[in-house]
C-alpha cells in the first residue's frame, strides 16, 4: 500500500533534520524504487505559540504492506532517534515531526491514530507538497483529488518552495 508521510522541522538545522528523517523513512519502504518525495517548503507555523520559527516541510510516499500501527510506531521511533522528546506541549516547536497522512484506502479511527490524517485537507503546508507527488490521489471518504483540495483551500499560510532537496 502507498503510505503518505509528512515531514516537518522548525528547530536547529531544519534541513539536516528533514534529510535524516527522509533517509530513515525511505528505509521502511518495501520497495526502495517506489519512494517519492516532494520539494522542501518553508512555511509559517500553524497553531503554534507566538514567536515560533518558520518550518521546513515536505511529503514523501513509500510502499508499506504491514499494519498502520507498525508504521506509526516506526515513525515515532525515528522521531525519538533524531532527538524529539517523548513528551512535549501540543503544537510546540519540534526538531522533527513525522505524520502518517494515509495508508492506501485504509480508514482508521483509534485512540492511537486516525487515517487519513484528520487535518491534512486543511493544511496548505501538507497539500502543496503532496500535490507534487500525488495530485490525483483521492483520499478515502473524499470526493475530490488532492489537487482540487489545494485549489479550493482558503488559507493564510505562507508556503514557499526552497531550492534544496530531501536526498543528498
Amino acid at each position: 500500500m502507498r503510505a503518505g508521510i509528512a515531514l516537518g522541522s522548525n528547530i536547529g538545522d531544519r534541513l539536516s533534520h528533514l534529510r535524516a528523517a527522509y533517509r530513515e523513512v525511505a528505509g521502511l519502504s518495501a520497495d526502495s524504487s517506489a519512494v517519492k518525495r516532494s520539494s522542501i517548503y518553508q512555511t509559517t507555523p500553524v497553531d503554534s505559540p507566538p514567536g515560533a520559527q518558520l518550518y521546513l516541510n515536505a511529503v514523501m510516499e513509500i510502499e508499506f504492506s504491514r499494519p498502520a500501527i507498525v508504521l506509526l510506531d516506526a515513525l515515532i521511533s525515528i522521531e525519538r532517534s533524531l532527538g524529539r522528546p517523548s513528551r512535549r506541549p501540543r503544537n510546540a516547536p519540534r526538531i522533527i515531526d513525522l505524520d502518517l497522512l494515509y495508508l492506501g484506502n485504509l480508514t482508521l479511527n483509534s485512540p492511537e491514530i486516525i487515517i487519513p490524517h484528520p487535518r491534512l485537507t486543511r493544511r496548505r503546508f501538507v497539500l502543496e507538497p503532496l500535490t507534487e507527488i500525488a495530485p490525483d490521489l483521492i483520499l478515502p471518504g473524499a470526493m475530490v483529488s488532492i489537487r482540487t483540495l489545494l485549489a479550493d483551500l482558503q488559507s493564510e499560510e505562507e508556503v514557499t518552495r526552497i531550492p534544496e532537496e530531501l536526498s543528498v
